[in-house]
């Protein structure tokens, strides 16, 4: 796993240098000519390719193995398109999304109807029993926290997880936050998913922290929001402290305040 901001683990970033002489040796043998990465992409090269997007991700981001697939199921609706892929190399050519602004500069309650409308796209597309590439979040969440047993919420945030019914019947997105949906001709699109099996409430937590830089936003504007929509207020809480607690350690006492 890696940044607590943008995925579910720890701060090692890869070798962009290798990730780099990947995707060109991927952009020529495709006939692409690549532009400069773009700085946000700490964790993956990301360079734009013309009309598209290449990206490479590194092989230790497990989380991303299934991104490919994701897109592929969502066809564009709610998210960016996948255009073509490498499996071997983990380099995926992607639709860009232009202008490609993200809803961080966004006034607050236009981000939140946008979010809202977004992961509801998202979360109606799922895989057909018994064919799913997908993993359920629930074969990784005991480890996830058991790697936190140092952090100040583990304790909590261990007593909700044992006790919430384990739902793995929604594809989720799996980072979904502002610098993740981007506006486009086509309106606004999610991007860069660490797609699981899971339920929509599990979605809403990295919402709630950010955009950068990280802190617990209008909490209660948000949850009502999503609550609204359909889901769960005590479900996206508890989610929220279970997930910040190995993500977010820092935000403790805030998290600690919404069950």
């Amino acid at each position: 796993m890696l940044s607590a901001t943008s995925s579910d683990e720890g701060d090692d970033r890869p070798d962009l240098a290798a990730l780099e002489r990947t995707a060109r040796e991927v952009a020529a043998g495709w006939g692409l000519e690549l532009g400069p990465p773009f700085a946000l992409a700490r964790y993956s090269y990301v360079a734009p390719a013309g009309d598209a997007i290449l990206k490479v991700t590194p092989p230790e981001d497990d989380e991303a193995d299934e991104e490919a697939d994701a897109l592929e199921l969502w066809d564009g609706d709610g998210a960016v398109r996948l255009l073509r892929r490498d499996r071997a190399r983990r380099a995926l050519l992607l639709e860009r999304a232009r202008p490609g602004t993200d809803l961080a500069d966004v006034a607050e309650e236009d981000a939140i109807d946008i979010a809202v409308a977004v992961a509801g796209r998202l979360w109606t597309r799922g895989p057909s029993p018994g064919e799913s590439p997908f993993r359920s979040v629930h074969d990784h969440v005991p480890r996830w926290l058991a790697n936190a047993a140092a952090f100040p919420l583990h304790a909590l945030a261990t007593e909700l997880y044992d006790g919430i019914e384990k739902r793995a019947d929604t594809l989720v997105h799996g980072d979904f936050h502002h610098q993740n949906v981007i506006r486009s001709r086509r309106g606004p699109l999610a991007i860069d998913p660490k797609p699981y099996l899971a339920e929509p409430e599990y979605d809403v937590a990295s919402f709630l922290w950010n955009p950068l830089p990280t802190r617990l936003r209008n909490v209660d504007d948000r949850i009502a929001a999503f609550a609204a929509a359909g889901l769960d207020e005590a479900r996206i809480r508890a989610w929220a402290v279970i997930r910040g607690a190995y993500l977010q350690p820092e935000l403790a006492d805030g998290l600690r305040a919404l069950v």
